[in-house]
């Protein structure tokens, strides 16, 4: 992949294993869901592997768990505390919860309700610190060396990426005949651990990771071949919202990840609305990255694939948000401005006239003073939901046909 890929990876085939002899009895060998429109767009049979309905909700218990189960008495007596936006938050409070230790959380101020909620109620002591995960991760760190608890990193140590990996080796029983599995990737902990897996039996198979491009640390951090930060992050994806790959997970991936693409948030806001319309499966933005990039490149990748969701806990508000960009950004809705005489009945044929060709009026407004508007004419704004673009290019044209000019469609 770059420069350090002659690098030894921290984290081979057999410490997964053992992770998993660990994890026996405590996380789901979650299901695999087969999906009839990915495998009709991909060409070939595709599969979901979802982690969303993982204990907690996500993939995160698996390495937390296998790191916190491997203290010592003394260091479980100092209790444990971690950072996260969520996801590892809650594997963390579950884990020290199962295994009898005082966990401590700082997540970003802004992070989802339902998360902070569900940590807390694992039995964690929550603080809210920092604008993203990485202001979290400082200010974890200094209560770690202040107190003596030991900090549990998200992604950077390599029981937890042994722990993430266990994922690999179900995939690979439950889909033997895998050529691809693409997994989301933030600080590269689950990808870096899949790699493990999969690279040490079946190093045939390709592993793409798949970042937000609003947050891709991976990209220029291979190329420079160590980690760089990024300046800035900006993706409704949190859970993979990390600035900057670790020291442990950079070499890591970089040795055994064959490929990073990027997605954008109209990719992930479609990839989202399409597990729910067509899987029935809720996943926040992050898990469905994997889905997003086979969405974006149906081609690229060889058949049969496997997608991984990665998790299903997301704010209702966001999702609220994410489920209507999905369907804009898939043109399910039109927005129009469009000049009709000032006359009365001139608006309800108008409405006829669209409701004639199928569209569902969401919300409509009009003027008399907007813009330039001519005298004896009236601005009407209409916003619909639409069955996509083919529709949405219907109905402009059944409204120039009938004599309406059209000032704007968004």
């Amino acid at each position: 992949m770059g420069p350090a890929d002659t690098r030894v990876p921290p984290v081979g085939v057999d410490d997964v294993r053992a992770a998993r002899r660990l994890l026996a009895g405590v996380v789901s060998a979650t299901p695999v869901a087969g999906s009839r429109a990915l495998s009709e767009l991909c060409g070939g049979p595709v599969w979901l592997k979802c982690e969303n309905l993982q204990r907690t909700g996500s993939f995160k218990i698996r390495g937390a768990y296998t790191r916190i189960a491997r203290l010592d008495a003394e260091e479980r007596a100092r209790g444990v505390v971690a950072a996260s936006a969520g996801n590892h938050a809650q594997g963390v409070a579950l884990a020290a919860q199962m295994l009898g230790i005082k966990a401590t959380v700082f997540m970003p101020e802004r992070a989802a309700i339902p998360k902070v909620g569900a940590t807390r109620g694992y039995g964690a002591e929550v603080h809210l610190v920092g604008e993203t995960i990485d202001g979290s991760i400082e200010a974890a760190t200094d209560f770690a060396a202040r107190t003596g608890a030991v900090f549990v990193h998200p992604f950077d140590h390599p029981d937890v990426i042994a722990g993430q990996g266990t994922v690999g080796l179900e995939v690979l029983e439950q889909v033997p005949d895998v050529r691809t599995v693409v997994v989301c990737t933030g600080g590269g902990g689950l990808v870096g651990g899949i790699a493990a897996a999969v690279k040490g039996q079946r190093p045939e198979i390709t592993v793409v990771g798949v970042q937000a491009e609003g947050a891709a640390a991976w990209p220029p951090s291979l190329a420079a071949g160590e980690p760089r930060a990024l300046p800035s992050m900006r993706t409704v994806a949190d859970g993979i919202a990390v600035g900057r790959p670790g020291e442990v997970t950079f070499p890591q991936v970089a040795a055994l990840v064959d490929e990073i693409v990027t997605v954008g948030e109209d990719a992930l806001s479609r990839a989202l609305l399409h597990c729910l319309e067509r899987a029935k499966l809720l996943v926040e933005p992050a898990g469905a990255a994997a889905v997003a990039a086979l969405l974006e490149h149906p081609k690229r990748f060889a058949t049969p694939a496997v997608a991984v969701l990665s998790g299903g806990n997301v704010d209702p508000l966001v999702l609220l948000h994410v489920i209507e960009h999905g369907m804009a950004a898939a043109a399910r809705y039109l927005s129009l401005r469009v000049r009709v005489g000032d006359r009365p009945g001139a608006l309800a044929e108008l409405l006829a006239l669209v409701g004639s060709h199928g569209a569902n009026v969401l919300d409509v407004s009009h003027s008399r003073i907007a813009g330039a508007l001519p005298l004896g004419d009236v601005e009407v704004a209409l916003s619909m939901e639409t069955r996509g673009p083919e529709h949405c290019a219907e109905l402009v044209d059944a409204l120039h046909a009938a004599g309406h000019a059209v000032v704007e469609s968004v």
